[in-house]
């Protein structure tokens, strides 16, 4: 799935380096250990081991539906590196730019199988001093991070150190030439020392083309309540995606000709309804969300369509225990993406329906009433 040619590399004459990629996705991916039964970390007797990182994750789904797609990080020698490198390049990801690291090892965690949003949901983390943890802007190919059509970043990786701080203000900098720049805020509490430090997020996003931002995150992070504050507080993304849980989610389009610097009234706003879903596990769901509004974005379909793709995505991810799902195929999310609001809202969806043969059948057919 993956094109072996390097144009990306090459300014075309009069503009920018000329894509070779869909997307080119940055940031730290790690071993994840599933637990083999729900229960405390200290009780769970043996673990399943997987891959887990927002951007592989966002890489991974976009390359099994057919995109183009590259991601660039740094792993170590060791074996958990080698692992990351076969497991993503096996979805279809052109891993040729990751750099390996002979003196840090690479990131890897645990966690129980509750959700994430539970009392009882335990994450143990051993990323500090990781090999991606050191990455820098001087020591990427620039060229390589350019060579997408889009280049999706996430606030995770600005959480690592210092220098991934840096590496994430250098490409969040509005320059002529950049790609579309997608930027998922991914706030996560126990990345950060000080709770004020995530100030820096808001920053970052200022900086991007689209974005992606939970209302909890949000809330959280920055003290904003609410969808339309969430939105004056960001008025420089052309496209401002707000999440809101199992409600659904709102997009803002700045309004063409607008400065950037606008107010939310100066954008339409769009909201789509949640999917209802028999729910396994909530981890990786916003990075499938993503993925299929990426995809949509990519594939210039109109906005509302846009919010339904990510919601079936994201469907997908909530129905698997693990970070990283298979999403619907083409066709199948697009007959689902078409249907009218009613029976879009009687849609529901559980375990396995990825991968139903659904070849022949009307998408209001295959909806399932509560």
């Amino acid at each position: 799935m993956t094109r072996s040619s390097n144009t990306g590399d090459t300014p075309a004459p009069d503009g920018p380096p000329v894509p070779d990629v869909d997307v080119v996705c940055l940031g730290e991916s790690m071993v994840t250990f599933l637990p083999s039964r729900p229960g405390r970390l200290a009780d769970v007797p043996s673990f399943d081991r997987a891959i887990g990182g927002a951007e592989s994750n966002v890489a991974c789904t976009l390359a099994r539906t057919g995109h183009t797609a590259r991601w660039i990080s740094r792993v170590g020698t060791d074996g958990f590196g080698d692992h990351l490198l076969a497991a993503i390049a096996d979805c279809g990801v052109d891993t040729r730019h990751v750099r390996r690291d002979p003196r840090r090892p690479t990131g890897i965690y645990f966690r129980t199988a509750a959700d994430r949003a539970t009392d009882t949901h335990e994450v143990a983390y051993y990323r500090a001093g990781s090999a991606a943890s050191a990455m820098t802007a001087a020591d990427l190919d620039p060229a390589a991070i350019r060579s997408g059509r889009i280049l999706h970043l996430s606030g995770i990786t600005a959480a690592l150190s210092a220098d991934c701080l840096g590496l994430m203000r250098e490409l969040t900098a509005r320059r002529p030439g950049r790609p579309l720049l997608s930027f998922d805020v991914n706030y996560r509490p126990g990345l950060w020392r000080e709770p004020a430090q995530a100030r820096a997020l808001l920053e970052l996003a200022r900086g991007a083309d689209l974005v992606f931002v939970g209302d909890d995150e949000a809330r959280d992070a920055w003290g904003l309540h609410g969808a339309r504050a969430i939105a004056e507080a960001l008025p420089e993304p052309d496209t401002l995606v707000v999440k809101q849980g199992k409600a659904g989610a709102t997009v803002f389009q700045r309004t063409t000709g607008t400065d950037r610097r606008r107010d939310a009234a100066a954008s339409t706003a769009t909201f789509v309804p949640s999917l209802n879903v028999d729910l396994v596990a909530a981890t990786g769901a916003g990075d499938a969300f993503a993925a299929g509004f990426l995809s949509a974005t990519l594939r210039g379909l109109p906005v509302r369509t846009r919010i339904r793709h990510g919601h079936l995505w994201a469907a997908a991810a909530l129905t698997v225990p693990g970070d990283l799902a298979t999403p619907p195929g083409r066709a199948h999310a697009d007959r689902l993406a078409d249907l009218d609001d009613e029976a879009w809202g009687r849609l529901h969806l559980g375990p396995g329906w990825t991968a139903a043969d659904t070849s022949g059948r009307r998408a209001d057919e295959e909806v399932r009433t509560r």
